[in-house]
């Protein structure tokens, strides 16, 4: 009884690991409807790789992280005065990877209920033959 418990118990640890995450992740269909609806997205990545690969049309450009990996002091206090706690956004990057971590805190540490990460990011979306606009 006690082994089957103990076999039990670490299943429900293991799959505990493969929980859904507290936001959603978008595919490029997924993001055209989204943004078909006036969802507003985020692009966080940083100035030249706008100007490396440019961006989707009506992106809000706001620069998460810099060059080192450290997120930039004030990103999380503007993004909190223009994106209420309960309104959709959308958040790209260049593969998807700091978009999941921000998605991430967004939802488990401030509360937001409607966060959308779009999954692969910009590059996909490129790869996909979609438009961008270059600055």
């Amino acid at each position: 009884m006690l082994f089957r418990l103990s076999g039990l118990l670490l299943l429900v640890i293991a799959l505990s690991g493969c929980a859904e995450p507290p936001y959603s992740n978008l595919d490029n269909e997924q993001l055209e409807t989204m943004l078909g609806r006036g969802v507003p997205i985020y692009d966080i990545r940083r100035a030249e790789e706008w100007h490396q690969t440019g961006v989707i049309e009506g992106s809000r450009l706001q620069t998460f992280v810099d060059g080192s990996g450290r997120v930039l002091p004030d990103f999380l206090a503007h993004l909190s005065q223009t994106v209420d706690k309960d309104d959709p956004v959308i958040l790209i990057c260049r593969t998807g990877n700091r978009t999941s971590t921000l998605a991430r805190h967004l939802a488990e540490q401030m509360g937001y209920t409607q966060v959308y990460n779009v999954r692969n990011g910009i590059t996909r979306w490129i790869s996909d033959g979609r438009p961008v606009t270059h600055l």
